[in-house]
C-alpha cells in the first residue's frame, strides 16, 4: 500500500454536508463561505483577507493587567508598548481593576468602561478568557494574549485553548496568541527604503535573526509572532502582507500549520501577486516533529506532503535560519530576471571551479559565454587565464581601470541574468577597488549581482560598508547560501511567470461517477478487487476484461470470455497482499489449468481462513511499465495523490511523488518529473516509450475520486498500473480501497 490514514481531519476549513443533496456550507474566521466559493469537497476556494491594518498601527490600545511596579513582568511590557504606541502614533488607555493611574496615565477598572472603542487590547492577564468575553460588547477589533499554558501543554490546555477560541469566534474580535510575545511591537528602523521582508514566526526567538538583518541595512516592515495561532494565523498574515504595496517578500519560521488549505489558499494570493515566500518549517524528522508538535499544539503533517504542497504554491522551503535571512533579503530586493544564465567571476581558477562545481550541481544555468565575449574580455584579461564561465582575472586586473570594464562586459551579455563574484578572502586595496566597482557596476544595471565576502572576520571596510550599504548588491557569507538563493530567485520568477491559481479550475459540481461510486462505498471497510475496480470503472479508469465467479465451472465459462491467456485471483475485502500468499496465477491458458487453479485458490483461503466473495478471472494485460498511482490522506491537507514506481517493489524503491488537490495536468506531468524513475517511462534498453498522456490522465481521474468521494474513501492503491506503449493506454491490474 501507499500508506495508511493518518486520523481524522479536522480541519477548520473543512466543509460538512448538512443532508444528501444539500449545497454544502463552510464557515472561514466566522465568515460564511457560499457554495459556489467550494470545491466539490466542501472545501473553500477562496479564505477572506484580514485587515490588519489596525492591528499594526491602532488608533488606540488598551493594555488590561498594565503596571508600573519595578520589578513585575507587566510593568517591562507596559513600558514597551508605551514607547511604541508613541512611535506609531496610538493613544494608550490602561486597564487595572485596583489602579488609578499607570506611569502617570489615567486608568480605568475595566474594559467596559474605556472611554472610547479601542483598535487593539493586549492581555496582560494569566486567563485571557474572561475578558475576551467582557470584549464582546466594546466593538474591538483586536486582541493579544501572552498568556501560556495552553495547547503547547497537552490535553487540559488544547481544551482551554478550545474554549478561548470559541469564544473569540463568538466575540467577532481577532485574536493574536496565546503565548506569544512583543515581537509585533519592535522598533523597526525608519531610515532604510526598497522593499521589506515582512517576518511571521511562531517563535518569538527563531524570528530575533532575521529581525537584525536592520542592522546589516536590510529593510523590515512587520513581525507576526503568531504563538500558538486559537485565532489568527501564519495564513493570515501571509494573505495580509502578499497585498502590502511595500513587502517584497515573506519571511516564515513555521513550527505546526494550523489548516491545510488555508495554507495553500494564502501560498496561492501570495503567487497571485507575484510575492515570494520564504519558509523554514519544522518537522522534517519523527524528533522535529514531536518537538514541534508539544511546543506549538498543533499538527504538523506528512513532511513529504507539506514539502510537495509548499512547491505546488511555490513557497520556497529552507533549512535554516541564514539560508532564511539571506533568500528572503535576495528576493526581497532583486529586480525580475533579464535572463536565467549566471556568470561565475572570480580573481582565482580555484575559487571559480569550486563554485561553478557547486552551482551547477544545485541546477543554476553557467553558459559558455559566446567566443565574440571571450575575445573582448581578453583585451583585459591575460589570454592563458579561462574567460569561458567561469572567469578568472588572475587578481591584477581588480586593482585598476580593467576591472570595472570586465564586469560591465560580462552584464552586457544578453544570456548573463546574474553574476556571481566569490572573495574567499580579503586581499586590500584590490579587494576594496573590486567591491567598489560591484557596487558601481550594479547600481547602473537591472541583473543581479551577488558577492560572497569569504572572510569569517567580518570586519573588513570593504564588506562592512561599501558591499552592505549598497541595497542593488546581494551579499552573502557562504556559497550555499548565495547559490540556494539564487536558485530561488529564478524559480521564483519562473513559477510567478504565467501562474495560474488550480482554485480557478477546481471543480465544483459533482461528476456523474459519484452516484455509482458512492453505492459502491462500505463505510469503514476495505473492498473487495473486483469492487475497488468497479469504483475505477465508474471514474473512467481502465481496468482488464474480467468476471467474478464462485465455481470451477463458471471460471472455465468466463475464461472462454475473457480470452485465453487468463490470470486468476482471490477476491475478497480482506485480502491486501495476494501474491506473498499464492492467491495469484498467471498465464493459464487451457480449462483443465483454470480448473486447477480455481481449486488451489480457494483451498488455500479455505487453509488461511480468509473469507472470498469469489474469484476473478481476468484478461492477463501486456507488458508496459508498472506504475502505482493512489490516494490517501493527510491530517492537515485532507486527500492528497501519489503516484510513482509500483508492482511488487513499491515500497522497497518508495520512488513516489505526492500533491495535495487540486491540481491540473502540468502539475501531474511534473510529479513524473520528480521520479528517479522517469526515464524508464521514456523506454529503456529497447523498450518503447510508454503512454505517458495515459498515465496522466489516471492521475487526474483519480483525484477527482479523491475530491468528490472525500467523506467517503479514506486510502485508494492502484498497484500495478500497467502503462503501456505509447498510444495503448494504460490498465489497472489491481486495486484496494478503504471506506472511511
Amino acid at each position: 500500500m501507499l500508506g495508511s490514514t493518518h486520523g481524522t481531519f479536522t480541519t477548520d476549513l473543512r466543509a460538512r454536508v448538512v443532508a444528501c443533496g444539500e449545497a454544502p456550507t463552510a464557515v472561514v474566521h466566522g465568515v460564511t463561505v457560499a457554495p459556489g466559493d467550494q470545491d466539490v469537497s466542501g472545501r473553500p476556494l477562496h479564505a477572506p483577507v484580514p485587515d490588519l491594518d489596525r492591528f499594526f498601527r491602532p488608533g488606540s490600545v488598551a493594555v488590561v493587567g498594565a503596571s508600573d511596579t519595578e520589578g513585575r513582568p507587566n510593568t517591562g511590557i507596559t513600558r514597551q508598548l508605551l514607547a511604541w504606541a508613541e512611535r506609531v502614533g496610538a493613544r494608550i488607555h490602561p486597564v487595572h481593576p485596583t489602579r488609578e493611574s499607570v506611569f502617570g496615565i489615567d486608568c480605568v477598572p475595566s474594559v467596559g468602561a474605556l472611554a472610547e472603542p479601542v483598535d487593539l487590547a493586549v492581555l496582560l492577564v494569566a486567563d485571557p478568557l474572561p475578558v475576551i468575553e467582557e470584549l464582546a460588547d466594546t466593538k474591538v477589533k483586536f486582541a493579544v494574549a501572552f498568556a501560556s499554558g495552553f495547547a503547547e501543554t497537552g490535553e487540559a490546555g488544547a481544551a482551554a485553548q478550545e474554549r478561548l477560541a470559541a469564544a473569540v469566534r463568538r466575540s467577532g474580535l481577532r485574536l493574536l496568541g496565546p503565548n506569544t510575545n512583543l515581537n509585533a511591537f519592535e522598533r523597526f528602523r525608519e531610515d532604510l527604503e526598497g522593499p521589506a521582508v515582512a517576518l511571521i514566526t511562531q517563535s518569538g526567538h527563531q524570528g530575533r535573526p532575521v529581525f537584525t538583518l536592520q542592522e546589516l541595512g536590510v529593510r523590515l516592515s512587520h513581525w507576526a509572532p503568531t504563538g500558538n495561532e486559537a485565532d489568527l494565523e501564519t495564513s493570515d498574515f501571509i494573505s495580509y502582507f502578499a497585498g502590502l504595496p511595500e513587502v517584497g517578500a515573506i519571511a516564515c519560521y513555521v513550527e505546526g500549520l494550523k489548516d491545510g488549505r488555508s495554507f495553500l489558499l494564502a501560498a496561492d494570493r501570495a503567487a497571485r501577486q507575484g510575492v515570494p515566500v520564504v519558509a523554514v518549517k519544522v518537522g522534517r524528522t519523527e524528533t522535529g516533529a514531536r518537538t514541534a508538535a508539544s511546543h506549538t499544539g498543533k499538527l504538523t503533517g506528512a513532511d513529504q506532503v507539506v514539502d510537495a504542497a509548499m512547491r505546488q504554491y511555490g513557497v520556497i522551503r529552507v533549512d535554516g535560519l541564514d539560508q532564511l535571512q539571506d533568500t528572503a533579503t535576495l528576493l526581497a530586493r532583486a529586480r525580475r530576471p533579464q535572463a536565467d544564465g549566471v556568470v561565475v567571476y572570480s580573481i582565482s581558477g580555484g575559487t571559480g571551479a569550486h563554485f561553478a562545481d557547486l552551482a551547477t550541481a544545485a541546477g543554476l544555468e553557467l553558459p559558455t559565454l559566446p567566443q565574440a565575449k571571450q575575445d573582448e574580455l581578453h583585451q583585459w584579461i591575460p589570454e592563458y587565464l579561462s574567460v569561458s564561465n567561469p572567469v578568472d582575472n588572475g587578481g591584477h586586473p581588480v586593482g585598476d581601470w580593467r576591472g570595472r570594464k570586465i564586469i560591465d562586459a560580462i552584464l552586457a551579455d544578453p544570456s548573463v541574468g546574474v553574476l556571481i563574484c566569490p572573495i574567499t578572502g580579503p586581499f586590500p586595496p584590490m579587494s576594496d577597488k573590486l567591491a567598489q566597482d560591484l557596487v558601481d557596476a550594479a547600481e547602473a544595471t537591472d541583473k543581479l549581482v551577488c558577492v560572497v565576502w569569504g572572510s569569517p572576520v567580518g570586519t573588513e571596510e570593504a564588506y562592512r560598508t561599501t558591499l552592505l550599504g549598497s541595497s542593488r548588491v546581494a551579499t552573502f557569507r557562504t556559497f550555499g547560501n548565495c547559490i540556494g538563493a539564487v536558485k530561488a530567485y529564478l524559480d521564483h520568477h519562473r513559477f510567478t511567470t504565467g501562474y495560474r491559481s488550480p482554485f480557478d479550475e477546481a471543480p465544483r459540481t459533482p461528476s456523474p461517477s459519484l452516484r455509482k461510486a458512492q453505492a459502491l462505498m462500505r463505510p469503514g471497510r476495505r473492498l473487495s478487487e473486483h469492487a475497488a475496480k468497479q469504483l475505477l470503472r465508474a471514474y473512467g479508469i481502465r481496468v482488464p476484461r474480467e468476471q467474478l465467479v464462485t465455481s470451477a465451472a463458471a471460471a472455465v465459462r468466463a475464461a472462454g470470455l475473457v480470452g485465453y491467456p487468463v490470470v486468476m485471483k482471490a477476491s475478497g475485502a480482506q485480502l491486501a497482499h495476494k501474491t506473498e500468499l499464492g492467491l495469484v496465477k498467471v498465464g493459464l491458458t487451457s480449462a483443465s489449468q483454470v480448473r486447477d487453479a480455481y481449486r488451489e485458490l480457494t483451498d488455500i483461503a479455505r487453509y488461511e481462513s480468509i473469507d472470498l466473495d469469489g474469484i476473478l478471472v481476468c484478461q492477463m494485460v501486456g507488458r508496459g511499465v508498472e506504475m502505482v498511482v493512489g490516494v490517501t490522506r493527510d491530517e492537515l491537507f485532507g486527500p492528497t495523490v501519489t503516484v510513482g514506481l509500483g508492482g511488487v517493489l513499491v515500497e522497497v524503491l518508495n520512488d513516489t511523488a505526492v500533491r495535495v488537490p487540486p491540481f491540473g495536468e502540468n502539475e501531474a506531468r511534473s510529479m513524473l518529473a520528480e521520479l528517479r524513475g522517469r526515464a524508464l517511462l521514456d523506454g529503456v534498453r529497447g523498450a518503447p516509450p510508454a503512454d505517458v498522456d495515459a498515465l496522466v490522465e489516471v492521475v487526474l481521474r483519480v483525484q477527482r475520486m479523491a475530491l468528490e468521494l472525500d467523506g467517503d474513501l479514506a486510502e485508494l492503491d492502484i498497484n500495478p498500473l500497467m502503462v503501456l506503449p505509447r498510444g495503448q493506454g494504460a490498465v489497472a491490474l489491481d486495486a484496494l480501497a478503504v471506506c472511511r
